[in-house]
């Protein structure tokens, strides 16, 4: 009996061994966070779907700075994390990811004082290449040249949330793009677009074009949508005006969300929004987001520039905009906190002002050209 039984047990530690396998290596390459020794950042880096931008303090060595990497597990990158580099110009890093079939490249660079120009003509963009579940896509990304031909800017947008829903394919079928007809050249082209069944499930059933100053935090898309999009980048002058032109088609039906659903609101017209925040960074807020942004009792927000509500219409011809900035009461700039890089500025754009909400119309189209930023003169 008692052979009997351990043969039996035998057998089912055979079976049961058997079932057990390996987990899959994991197939992603990205970076998670981004450090540099010393007390030399002015902000927390920024990390997009292919770039690291360090911001650094005034003085900064950057010629020779060795910058640390956290990547998803199993994931290497080369140059190796703490490798020291010449970041006079920026470098290319590849992150392989740890079944050693897939890599990504990031171009990491350091910015110091305001590296950004006040014009911004939409004419430079990069295609992102990726692969959902159901196909793979592409999407553009807009970024801005200084006159010496260094990028200074890159612009962000929703695209990467919208990728999760499988509709995207080609750029002109995500909800931000570029398109011929600009003012002069090409301009950014924003439309509110369903999202579909992936969006209905996720209880957000439409995505407004959008275009903003900050970065897009695709983790947090589906869970806190409005802290998503991050907005602001260190600025040295003490914007006046928002300036630029725009052409505005509103979709033919305005939905208001209802959970998963699209509810039509008879006699109700979208409407598209564009303003500007200039504010401080503190320890805590950085980065404005969807939640805080315009919120009137932000204690950090300066001055603000927002095109009036009855502006927002439709229209057919390039319309020009020129929009003050407004400062908050008892608000003032501190010039040592200018210099020092605690000031920030982001410009937004949206095809529908109601799409933080999910609400708008399908099919309004927002397009934006030449824009730019009058600054106060240095004092």
């Amino acid at each position: 009996m008692k052979s009997t039984n351990c043969i039996i047990l035998m057998a089912l530690m055979l079976l049961s061994a058997s079932c057990i396998r390996k987990e899959p290596l994991n197939a992603e390459c990205d970076i998670i966070s981004a450090s540099l020794p010393g007390d030399v950042l002015n902000r927390e880096p920024i990390i997009t779907n292919d770039k690291v931008t360090f911001i650094v303090k005034n003085g900064t060595d950057i010629a020779a700075l060795a910058p640390t990497f956290e990547l998803t597990p199993g994931a290497v990158i080369n140059p190796p994390s703490g490798t020291m580099l010449d970041f006079r110009t920026p470098q290319t890093y590849v992150v392989t990811s740890e079944d050693r079939q897939w890599q990504k490249s990031y171009t990491v660079e350091v910015q110091m004082n305001n590296a950004i120009n006040l014009t911004y003509d939409f004419e430079n963009v990069r295609v992102v290449n990726g692969k959902s579940i159901l196909s793979p896509y592409s999407y553009d990304v807009f970024y801005e040249m200084s006159q010496s031909g260094h990028e200074t800017l890159t612009w962000a947008s929703g695209n990467a949330g919208f990728a999760l829903t499988g509709l995207g394919s080609t750029p002109s079928t995500f909800p931000t793009f570029q398109t011929d007809g600009g003012v002069t050249g090409k301009c950014a082209a924003m439309i509110t677009k369903s999202t579909g069944a992936f969006g209905s499930m996720a209880n957000k059933p439409m995505a407004a074009g959008s275009l903003f100053i900050g970065k897009f935090d695709v983790t947090n898309a589906m869970a806190r949508p409005l802290e998503a999009t991050m907005f602001g980048t260190p600025f040295y002058n003490v914007p006046r005006t928002l300036k630029g032109f725009y052409k505005y088609t509103p979709g033919p039906v305005y939905y208001q969300a209802d959970g998963g659903k699209l509810v039509p609101v008879e006699g109700k017209t979208d409407k598209f929004n564009i303003y500007a925040v200039f504010f401080e960074a503190v320890t805590g807020m950085e980065m404005l987001n969807g939640t805080n942004a315009l919120d009137p009792d932000n204690p950090n927000v300066i001055a603000v520039a927002e095109i009036p509500d009855a502006d927002r219409v439709a229209a057919a011809d390039w319309k020009a905009f020129s929009i003050p900035f407004v400062f908050r009461p008892g608000k003032t700039v501190d010039a040592e906190k200018l210099q020092n890089g605690a000031y920030s500025i982001t410009i937004v754009f949206s095809s529908s002002t109601d799409g933080d909400f999910f609400s708008g119309a399908i099919d309004s189209q927002l397009l934006i050209d030449q824009v730019s930023l009058e600054c106060y003169s240095a004092q």
